[in-house]
């Protein structure tokens, strides 16, 4: 089972999260996602805690929400991911809106479809 990091807008985009947690625990599901996501709001020591869970994942999922361009929080997630090292990909969060990559995000950072299988194949490590 791959353990992933949640990076997701706090104040707008829990219900996202939410919703990929529980879709990773459907019986037919072909992966499982163990949730380090960081759920309080910030504290002093938030970036420690936010490091020590990415460490002990294996990739970070960013959703792409409407505000995540302005979510301080997903990136600094997004800077922490990277910094040690491990592999991410962004989702496009609401499929109906316009979605925005984290302020962290590379050019060429590409959100990819919320579908089944898409994140089958981004959490094998195959796109």
């Amino acid at each position: 089972m791959k353990r992933a990091f949640i990076s997701f807008d706090f104040d707008h985009d829990e219900e996202l999260r939410n919703a990929l947690v529980a879709q990773a625990k459907n019986a037919d599901s072909p992966f499982g996602i163990a949730d380090w996501s960081v759920r309080e709001r910030f504290s002093s020591n938030w970036k420690a805690e936010v490091r020590r869970r990415i460490r002990q994942t294996d990739l970070t999922i960013v959703i792409c929400g409407e505000h995540t361009h302005q979510a301080r929080g997903v990136a600094a997630e997004l800077a922490i991911t990277r910094e040690e090292g491990k592999p991410y990909f962004l989702l496009w969060g609401r499929p109906h809106k316009t979605c925005h990559k984290p302020a962290m995000a590379r050019k060429s950072d590409k959100i990819y479809t919320w579908s089944w299988d898409n994140l089958k194949k981004l959490i094998a490590g195959q796109r």
